[in-house]
């Protein structure tokens, strides 16, 4: 029996996520993978993730190298089962295969889910299924983008401009020719569509690296050149120079791509500024009191209790009284979305950039079961295996910056959450205590809000009874 060979491609992996980056390969060529093995993991924009492959059986062929970004519906990985023996060689076998399999999921009608997607990969090839069955969002649901094959030692390659073929597939011609040190295929395709020869870059990057900005900067120089000859009446020396070399590297310093969690960061931050109009209030707060309270709590032999979760219980409690802060703006229907759940966000600083982990349903949880919670999606944010779910939904932001030293801030707003709170350090500070001058724990309270779903006095409504909080702790008590 022939091998029948399917084709799994990079699933959508939640919240409008456009492709992803892959980190590592967990199986080589030739492995024998099960159904729902993870067979590679990719950084999204929202976390790593470790990608399951639908089908059982041997890997003929990967696309895509470490550091690759990959687009959603590209192709990750063929897998065969039955009898091999036609799958030889150089993989040509099992690439026919995969094309003859995939017909129908790239049509019009092709369904989502990996499911659904092995059910029209393996029309073409006898209409049996066994995927998993388990849901990849958005699997075969698009046509994919053209394949980038790598060429291989010994193929003929055929003169042509940019793109040439090899063995009737469309290959890239400095791909054809050797490595190229790009590992963007937004750089290779910039590139290609103006002409560039990126063997002619010197790369600003790490190793030599071609970046965007080295091709967007090679890309400025040329047409400045045009220019100057246009002025002397000179030909174009884009045309009597070609290819364009970049004549100098940027000035002293180092390119970071603006991509993952940092370009995600970014994205949010610059739509958030754009967007809303967001306005602060602060006040100073004796916390003296709250952090006696945490310490009796923590000394009765219970589970202990953290600080944040503390804090995120009064903010809870605050987004009940006033619920004009758990919303959101919906800018189409020029309608202000109030929310009836709190899945409570939190900044937390990690080695790959600042990710929100989110606490879902937080109104309904108790101290020690926000403890718990914000326990496990810190060290779940810091090892960098948060899911997507774990960083997305969120209603309202608390940031406790307070742990960098700091006393205030006023932070830009999660799009599209209409509040934050910002909790600066606690230290000791002169305060006035019950008619005299005394040393007690003080901290600032911040609240930034979207000045479009509520007035100043809601917001400083808002804020003075979290102060309250922190000051009197019974008062929590006494509002539940």
């Amino acid at each position: 029996m022939a091998a029948q060979v399917r084709e799994f491609r990079l699933p959508d992996l939640g919240e409008g996520l456009t492709g992803a980056e892959i980190v590592r390969w967990m199986v080589e060529v030739g492995d024998v993978v099960a159904v729902d093995q993870p067979v590679v993991e990719v950084e999204t924009a929202k976390a790593m993730v470790e990608v399951p492959c639908p089908y059982g059986g041997t890997v003929t062929e990967r696309f895509g190298d470490e550091g690759t970004e990959v687009p959603v519906g590209a192709p990750l990985l063929t897998v065969a089962d039955g009898d091999l023996g036609g799958v030889g060689g150089d993989g040509g076998g099992a690439r026919e295969g995969a094309r003859v399999g995939v017909g129908a999921a790239t049509g019009a009608g092709a369904r989502a889910g990996a499911g659904a997607g092995a059910e029209d990969g393996a029309g073409g090839a006898g209409g049996r299924d066994e995927g998993s069955g388990n849901v990849l969002v958005g699997y075969g649901t698009a046509r994919a983008p053209a394949r980038r094959r790598r060429v291989r030692t010994g193929e003929p390659v055929s003169a042509g401009g940019p793109a040439d073929r090899v063995n009737g597939r469309v290959v890239d011609a400095e791909r054809a020719e050797g490595p190229v040190p790009v590992i963007s295929p937004l750089v290779r395709r910039l590139a290609r569509q103006n002409g560039l020869d990126l063997r002619e870059l010197s790369g600003s990057g790490p190793d030599g690296l071609i970046l965007r900005a080295d091709v967007e900067y090679a890309l400025r120089a040329a047409a400045a050149q045009g220019r100057t000859a246009a002025v002397r009446g000179e030909p174009d020396a884009r045309a009597a120079q070609a290819p364009v070399r970049q004549e100098t590297a940027p000035a002293d310093g180092h390119r970071v791509p603006l991509k993952g969690v940092r370009g995600a960061v970014a994205d949010r931050l610059t739509r958030s500024r754009r967007e809303i109009p967001d306005a602060t209030v602060w006040v100073d707060a004796d916390a003296t009191e709250l952090t006696r309270a945490r310490a009796a709590m923590n000394a009765a032999g219970a589970p202990k209790i953290s600080l944040l979760a503390l804090l995120a219980r009064i903010c809870t409690a605050a987004l009940a009284r006033f619920p004009e802060l758990n919303a959101t703006v919906d800018t189409q229907a020029r309608e202000i979305v109030r929310l009836d759940r709190v899945h409570l966000g939190f900044a937390a600083q990690t080695d790959r950039g600042l990710v929100v982990p989110v606490v879902r349903d937080a109104h309904t949880r108790d101290a020690e079961s926000l403890t718990a919670e914000l326990a496990r999606l810190t060290e779940a944010a810091r090892a960098g295996t948060l899911a997507p779910a774990d960083v997305t939904g969120s209603t309202f932001t608390l940031n406790n910056y307070g742990v960098y030293g700091v006393d205030g801030s006023t932070p830009i707003l999660n799009h599209p959450e209409a509040a934050m709170l910002g909790v600066g350090r606690i230290a000791a500070k002169p305060w006035v205590h019950q008619g005299e001058l005394a040393v007690r724990q003080v901290v600032q309270l911040s609240l930034t809000f979207d000045h479009r779903v509520c007035d100043g006095g809601t917001a400083g409504g808002f804020l003075r009874y979290v102060a309250d909080c922190v000051e009197q702790p019974a008062v929590l008590l006494r509002t539940l």
